[in-house]
């Protein structure tokens, strides 16, 4: 098994240290996170260990034969196909392809037992590599990943950066190599896409390496924790819910043994100063060696965290805030949404979940005004200020410093906009930086500020964790929560939904559901609603199989009879390989489901429920049933 030992490992640029005595090792199997805020020099630690920055101090060790696979955050593809794009991760598996065919020409021909010796090494090789089955593997992982075979024909240049990242994601997942190295690999993916690469990793032989400000999915794939944090790194065992934990409880020992050791060295001075020249002038000089000796504890700074302040109260307004009655969005004649219905009231904190392209963001260009429906209408309550964010941020002066912005838009005193800033993150010199010098996730955090301030009594926020590290995030989060308004937010941050949501709203396939609880409530009414549609089934199933032999035969040979009959006939080999491919992905999906559930049934707070407990013994057999319902589907397409 191959380890990769990072030991020693340092940094700098010119005088700015990124980090400095960087050590740890990842092992097959096991999944590290790194964290830290931007800036910190994650990408930078990672691009060290990969061999492409140059490090000033110590090594990093790994076996010359272990196999890499990179994603970075800025995709690079090429101009061909997708289909092609994805060839090019199996290139040497292809050039062996055509020497063995070459050589067959050759042998056929008549050849030497040299040229037979080196052509059955080449086979051997080939065989090895799994040279067969490439195609097979491509269809699985780029259908796990939301592509078609429809897709495989169109060129990459004409993909948009989500798609890319997908495919970037797809390539290094295709050849399963010994080390995965993952920066920010749920950007651009929505929430089933990430389930399926959360299941995907968790079942992952080799060893990965991700950086991610993804707390849910740091969560859910995580073994082990690497913080970057004020030019060194620190290792936590565990998740992330683990490692902040321990990372607060670490913090406050460390400042309970320093306030003891402040008290040590108050009283041990105090003793210097009161007997250094009297008759106990001996015992002072030896406490004075001992003082001189004592290695310090010394304190680390506080991370950057959310300074609470009281926004100012909205005004109150009517209890229906916002209402969409049988609306209907068409584009081009495609239709995204028909018939739709939704009501948001006063005090909620609604969650809009779906896959992309479900029509999220559309749904909350309707509800701002900049979208109108042929059908039905939009009516917004009495007395409601709605305040809007985009990712774009229109709203921002970008030749306008951060301190300026707030103190001539909200006609606020420095010292008040300070504070308004410092909430976000913005401090010191930061406040005097111009607008459009700052990165992605700065602009984020002032836009919402802004926001913030404006009065609104109804935010409608599109993505507004996108590009933020965990410390803005939360900062978000904190103001939010502090937020005595309401609020509708369409994310795919899970952790973020969590945190302050109490509505969830799936949009899937045009159709709204409510779940009157945050996400982890959602996944647990949605996982049991599965489960039961699935045991209904399988009831099904086992009662087809227990009908009088003539009538089962007839069920039989309905299902898996001849071709002329089949479910699957007339359907292409390409066609039955995608539905083939989507199967196993599905029981890919459905599997990873079951060991979560698994670890939840082991969590002591949820056995100390009986009521939870069961409802999770239940949804656990009911997943049990799912699977195997899967494979029944999967053996039909196939004919296994």
């Amino acid at each position: 098994m191959s380890i990769l030992r990072v030991t020693g490992l340092g940094k700098s640029f010119g005088i700015m240290e990124l980090f400095h005595d960087v050590q740890f090792s990842v092992a097959g199997g096991e999944r590290v996170g790194f964290v830290g805020a931007n800036g910190a020099g994650k990408t930078t630690l990672m691009r060290c260990l990969l061999g492409q920055e140059e490090y000033d101090a110590g090594t990093v060790q790994l076996d010359s034969a272990a196999t890499i696979g990179y994603v970075e955050q800025q995709a690079q593809l090429g101009t061909g196909t997708l289909y092609d794009e994805f060839k090019t991760a199996f290139q040497d598996i292809l050039d062996l392809g055509e020497r063995k065919r070459a050589m067959e020409k050759e042998i056929a021909q008549g050849a030497s037992e040299e040229a037979l010796a080196t052509y059955s090494r080449l086979v051997e090789r080939f065989e090895h590599l799994e040279g067969y089955d490439y195609e097979s593997r491509i269809r699985k992982i780029a259908f796990g990943l939301g592509f078609t075979d429809e897709d495989f024909t169109h060129s990459v240049e004409h993909l948009s950066g989500g798609q890319k990242t997908r495919v970037c994601l797809a390539k290094a997942l295709l050849r399963e190599p010994d080390f995965l190295f993952l920066d920010e690999p749920t950007n651009h993916l929505d929430i089933g896409m990430i389930e399926w690469l959360e299941g995907f990793l968790t079942s992952y032989r080799g060893g990965v390496l991700l950086i991610s400000h993804d707390r849910f999915f740091l969560d859910r794939v995580a073994t082990r924790i690497v913080e970057l944090d004020h030019h060194t790194v620190t290792s936590y065992e565990g998740n992330y819910s683990y490692f902040l934990r321990v990372r607060t409880d670490r913090r406050t020992a460390l400042e309970s043994a320093w306030a003891k050791q402040q008290e040590h060295i108050r009283q041990t001075e105090e003793y210097i100063r009161k007997y250094k020249a009297g008759i106990k002038s001996k015992q002072a000089r030896g406490r004075q060696s001992q003082l001189n000796r004592l290695e310090r504890i010394v304190l680390p700074p506080e991370a950057a965290a959310f300074d609470f302040f009281a926004f100012h109260t909205p005004t109150e307004c009517a209890q229906r805030v916002a209402e969409l009655e049988d609306v209907s969005v068409d584009f081009d004649g495609y239709t995204v949404f028909s018939h739709l219905s939704l009501l948001v009231r006063r005090g909620d904190g609604v969650a809009i979940v779906g896959p992309n392209g479900a029509g999220k963001t559309t749904l909350l260009r309707l509800l701002i005004g900049e979208l109108e429906s042929p059908t039905g209408r939009v009516k917004i309550g009495s007395r409601v200020k709605i305040g809007y964010f985009s990712q774009q941020h229109e709203g921002l002066h970008m030749e306008q410093t951060v301190l300026n912005e707030i103190v001539y838009e909200f006609g606020c005193d420095e010292e008040q906009a300070r504070k308004y800033l410092g909430a976000f993150l913005f401090r010191g010199d930061d406040v005097y930086r111009r607008i459009g010098d700052l990165s992605g996730g700065e602009q984020s955090r002032l836009a919402f500020l802004k926001l913030m301030l404006t009065g609104a009594n109804f935010l409608v926020l599109d993505e507004p964790t996108n590009h933020l590290d965990i410390p803005a995030k939360e900062a978000v989060e904190e103001a939010l929560m502090a937020f005595p308004g309401t609020f509708i937010a369409v994310s795919h941050d899970r952790y973020f939904l969590n945190k302050v949501a109490n509505c969830t709203m799936e949009l899937a396939a045009g159709v709204l559901t409510e779940y009157d609880g945050n996400y982890s409530y959602y996944r647990e009414k949605k996982a049991l609603a599965e489960a039961t549609a699935a045991e209904a089934a399988a009831a099904t199933a086992v009662r087809t199989q227990n009908r009088p032999s003539e009538e089962k035969k007839s069920v039989v040979h309905a299902r898996t009879g001849s071709a002329k009959n089949s479910a699957t006939a007339g359907i292409s080999e390409a066609r039955r390989e995608e539905m083939a491919a989507r199967a196993e992905a599905e029981i890919a999906m459905a599997e990873a489901e079951l060991r979560m559930l698994e670890q939840e049934m082991n969590d002591p707070a949820l056995q100390s429920d009986p009521e939870k407990s069961q409802q999770m013994a239940a949804a656990y057999a009911a997943k049990e049933q799912e699977i195997a319902a899967r494979y029944e589907t999967w053996a039909e397409i196939t004919g296994d």
